[in-house]
């Protein structure tokens, strides 16, 4: 009989921030596969949880993919964590769960941590329809991209880094305008937790003037298409 795969979210700041049902299915699986053991291991240290952690990152995905695969179908049962969140949304996971389905391997994916829907929450915009981006192509395609994304209508999640924070607004300024209202959230659950919202005019000037640190989450409101047709209009 086939083991099954346990996709558990982990905390994206503070350890609190976890289940009991994830906690108990660490302790019982026969193995933890985490994106970077070095920060799994604190999190399972820091429960008393003692587990074989065995690298699952997007460099070996592929290369592994029916070793993992073939540990399931042998009765094993493992959990796949993230270094924070849930596996899959911007992070190694995809690929796995996919194979387990094809092979009718058994996947139980519990809800918890994720930072894009404090960060939605957060910035007072319209939350009842949205759309996901995760990070933009860093090169090709990154301003096909965008460009295409100004004419959405729900509000729009991004993930970026914040080396490339300021860079990004302004090329979302650009399509978007200067006076598009947006939202950056950094270090969610964490002791410097940080939420900006504003137009994305005061945004860039309010980064440039203190370059931020952390993970970063970036919120836009949709286009507003009977105000574009009224400022189309007007010039």
């Amino acid at each position: 009989m086939s083991g099954k795969l346990y996709v558990i979210p982990t905390p994206i700041g503070n350890l609190e921030d976890i289940t009991l049902r994830a906690l108990r299915l660490l302790k019982e699986v026969d193995a933890v596969l985490a994106e970077d053991t070095r920060q799994s291991v604190k999190l399972l240290k820091h429960y008393g949880i003692e587990k074989p952690l065995i690298p699952y990152h997007m460099h070996n995905e592929h290369r592994e993919l029916n070793r993992f695969t073939d540990m399931l179908l042998s009765g094993k049962n493992l959990a796949l964590v993230s270094d924070a969140g849930t596996p899959g949304i911007s992070d190694p996971g995809f690929l796995l769960i996919r194979e387990c389905l094809r092979n009718q391997i058994v996947v139980d994916c519990l809800p918890g941590a994720t930072a894009f829907v404090p960060a939605l929450l957060k910035s007072g915009l319209p939350a009842n329809q949205f759309c996901f981006e995760g990070f933009l192509p860093d090169k090709k395609g990154r301003q096909t991209r965008i460009k295409k994304l100004s004419q959405e209508e729900r509000t729009i999640i991004l993930y970026e880094a914040p080396h490339r924070l300021v860079k990004c607004l302004n090329q979302l300024a650009e399509f978007f305008g200067v006076n598009r209202q947006a939202s950056v959230s950094r270090e969610l659950s964490k002791m410097f937790e940080e939420t900006v919202n504003g137009t994305l005019e005061e945004l860039i000037a309010y980064y440039t003037q203190k370059p931020p640190k952390g993970e970063l989450v970036i919120v836009l409101s949709g286009l507003d298409v009977k105000r574009a047709k009224t400022e189309e209009e007007t010039e």
